[in-house]
């Protein structure tokens, strides 16, 4: 029977405990924020395999407490329980606060005051970690590869997650897309009788949509569009692109452009991709 695995992210206010937690959630761990030392006994007996727990100076009233729960983990044999503890300098921890306007959570006369006071308070919890993430000067893709050195993981995780959406335009846009084309300028299928009642998934359709230069050349533009953007937004963090390819009714020529680009987007191997067809899902077709 495997153990149980159990990571603690904790460390200063401001130093990236929330973008590590979903990084773990990335790699498939469940995550619980801000949880208190008090209530996380109840994960020692979960059923669930794969937990990470985020855990600061609004977790305890005293450090005994998260040092006596941490205890508990560790002497149980049937948990693998790895501590990390993230940290940043206090001009970026300044900055960061600066920006948000949230309020630190050790109350001091200044910002800058409380950001010292916690990293006394947080030493004790510091030395009892498994390693240690300076988040100063990292992105999200450096954060990533410091959570698998330190937790010793061989995790493959994607870069992104990408989502294809075919859909018709007189059903309505979609709302939750980032990029939206409109195929609705190539020629239709629907106007042949022998290919309406067949869809972008029929290689007769796909085939006769593909036939036409201007079809050809559109999706070379489109690909190259995406060949742009996708590293670019990587590099930005995103984790998360929606992409919509809009026609008439969305069964026809969309389609076959939403099964086109899932096809070569995941053959990329830093990509996770997946394809649905909405008009289809609601009966429309």
């Amino acid at each position: 029977m495997s153990k149980k695995k159990i990571v603690i992210v904790t460390g200063l206010s401001g130093s990236g405990k929330t973008t590590a937690l979903n990084v773990l959630e990335d790699m498939g761990y469940y995550t619980v924020d801000n949880l208190p030392c008090e209530i996380g006994t109840h994960f020692i007996d979960s059923s669930i395999e794969k937990i990470a727990l985020g855990m600061d100076i609004r977790s305890f009233k005293k450090v005994d407490e998260f040092i006596d729960f941490l205890k508990k983990l560790r002497n149980n044999s049937e948990i693998i329980c790895s501590v990390i503890f993230l940290q940043a300098s206090k001009e970026v921890i300044l900055n960061r606060y600066n920006l948000t306007r949230r309020k630190h959570p050790v109350e001091e006369s200044t910002l800058l005051q409380s950001i010292r006071k916690e990293r006394e308070i947080m030493a004790g919890v510091k030395e009892l970690s498994t390693g240690i993430i300076d988040t100063s000067c990292d992105k999200p893709k450096e954060l990533i590869e410091k959570l698998k050195i330190v937790l010793g993981l061989d995790v493959d995780i994607k870069d992104i997650n990408i989502h294809i959406q075919s859909f018709g335009f007189k059903y309505g846009i979609p709302i939750d897309v980032d990029l939206v084309f409109d195929v609705r300028f190539l020629p239709n299928p629907y106007y042949l009788d022998e290919l309406r009642p067949k869809s972008g998934l029929d290689r007769e359709v796909s085939d006769y949509v593909m036939s036409f230069d201007i079809s050809q050349e559109f999706y070379a533009k489109l690909m190259d569009m995406l060949d742009f953007l996708i590293p670019n937004y990587i590099k930005e963090g995103k984790k998360h692109l929606t992409i919509g390819i809009g026609c008439s009714g969305g069964k026809h020529r969309s389609v076959t452009f939403a099964e086109l680009l899932y096809k070569e987007l995941s053959e990329i191997e830093n990509l996770n991709v997946y394809v649905n067809h909405r008009e289809k899902e609601r009966g429309n077709w």
